[in-house]
């Protein structure tokens, strides 16, 4: 699906979510990898796949559209294995063409090799670079591309030995899942960027996925994360576990999987989202009291955070805006008149909750800034005396080039205008983003988290030519 023909939504996007699985009996497979990217849908929708092996040959099925598009009862059908690994992808580097849907599957002197990936390599441009230079023709603008050819390249005797070999050339965010023929393999890059977690699945087997929610979906017990550095090994009952690189010094678990990515019913670094969530509610209340009557979230990643404020603050918490779920999974262009009408076409807002009163609106973040304005409006048009938006996260400056789409710098409206002028220019009463402290004190850990998007410092060198669309240009 491609993001553009979303006018309505300003909210920075996820990359994708990966998942594996590894049964003795290969009894439902493609049915589990079905549900378990369902529960992942909302890491990204604008392609969808799965890859399944029976111990000699491996079948893959992958198109752009939403899980539920993709895997008809027929498309499924022909997915019989053992082993699986699925992928539901938004994009980061390379575009939204269906060449660049994963998983990506090809056929090597060692068999089968289906590599999913979430995250982004900020070498991924010298890797393919080096790739080219060596012979191998890339048929596609992803660094996942890359990893899967470098892996089939790679010496060693067995698939892990290979993946060890190759991990030191990889800089950056990787949250990777592996097929072979008779074994799926998961791995996280040292930093931690970005979240996988095993768990044992209820009939035999264990499954990898990007967050809990869906391991929980299929039952999972005894689940934990993958550690930075770890390869995890998953055949049928047998799981393997072995640290092949060092954790970096310094941790970088993306703090947005928190403000905003993940959803509420995961648990990440042992932390519970949905908690976090209203802590981060609670210190904005603390950092940026305001004189109300009423917070409502701009839902629905905002809502327990303004459960949160409400209990600090002691002001009431009310539904102000109702949002259509559904408006930014479709392909159709909306028309230009309803263009016009924005983000109205998204949210409703409750008149009879919201006449006469001034308002506290609590919302995750603020990146384009295309549509607080449309929404501070939407408020006050349905009767709000006073509009005060709050951010449960400081503003965003700086680019992510770990796997987050959040633009270009200069796409970033707090990196262009100073607090007033953003006040101004969303035409609300007052504007108070959450501060970074706050932020880490919501989360509960001082250490551990890149801020880079507020601050940055990125916690591994960039390179200045990165970008989503980096390798558009060598292929038509």
């Amino acid at each position: 699906m491609n993001h553009q023909l979303n006018p309505f939504d300003d909210s920075p996007r996820e990359e994708c979510g990966v998942l594996a699985i590894s049964t003795p009996t290969g009894d439902g497979v493609a049915q589990m990898s079905f549900f378990g990217l369902f529960a992942l849908q909302h890491r990204g929708q604008e392609a969808a796949g799965i890859a399944v092996s029976d111990g000699q040959r491996a079948r893959i099925h992958k198109e752009s559209g939403l899980v539920s598009q993709v895997f008809t009862p027929e498309a499924l059908a022909p997915l019989v294995g053992y082993h699986s690994i699925g992928h539901t992808r938004y994009s980061t580097t390379g575009g939204s063409n269906a060449r660049n849907a994963q998983p990506f599957l090809v056929e090597t002197m060692n068999g089968p090799l289906a590599v999913a990936h979430n995250g982004n390599l900020v070498n991924a441009g010298a890797l393919r670079e080096e790739l080219l230079a060596r012979g191998f023709g890339l048929t596609a603008s992803s660094d996942t591309e890359v990893i899967t050819l470098m892996l089939a390249a790679a010496g060693g005797s067995t698939w892990e030995e290979r993946l060890e070999r190759t991990l030191p050339a990889w800089k950056g965010a990787y949250s990777l899942v592996v097929l072979t023929a008779d074994r799926v393999m998961a791995v996280r890059d040292p930093w931690g960027f970005r979240p996988l977690s095993v768990g044992k699945l209820p009939g035999g087997g264990h499954a990898v996925a990007s967050e809990t929610c869906a391991l929980e979906t299929l039952g999972c017990t005894g689940i934990s994360e993958v550690e930075p550095g770890e390869i995890v090994t998953l055949h049928g009952e047998v799981m393997a576990r072995r640290q092949v690189m060092a954790p970096a010094p310094q941790q970088a678990r993306c703090s947005f999987e928190f403000v905003y990515f993940s959803r509420p019913d995961s648990t990440w670094d042992d932390r519970s989202v949905h908690a976090v969530r209203q802590n981060l509610g609670v210190e904005l209340a603390k950092e940026h009291p305001v004189d109300a009557d009423i917070v409502i979230p701009v839902p629905d990643s905002s809502i327990p955070a303004a459960v949160g404020y409400s209990r600090e603050s002691g002001l009431e918490f009310n539904d102000g805006l109702i949002k259509n779920r559904y408006i930014g999974r479709t392909f159709i262009e909306p028309t230009q008149s309803m263009r016009e009408r924005g983000v109205a076409i998204k949210f409703n807002a409750l008149n009879s909750n919201l006449a006469g009163k001034r308002v506290v609106m609590i919302d995750d973040s603020l990146v384009r800034g295309t549509t607080a304005g449309p929404l501070v409006k939407l408020v006050r048009d349905a009767g709000a005396t006073e509009v005060h938006l709050r951010l449960t996260c400081p503003p965003i400056v700086n680019a992510c080039h770990f796997g987050v789409d959040m633009g270009h710098n200069e796409d970033l409206i707090a990196a262009r205008l100073d607090l007033e002028q953003l006040r101004e220019h969303i035409g609300c009463d007052s504007i108070g983003f959450l501060s970074r402290d706050g932020m880490l004190r919501a989360i509960g850990r001082e250490q551990g988290y890149c801020t880079a998007c507020f601050t940055g410092e990125y916690p591994v060198q960039i390179s200045p030519t990165n970008g989503k669309a980096a390798f558009e240009g060598a292929i038509g």
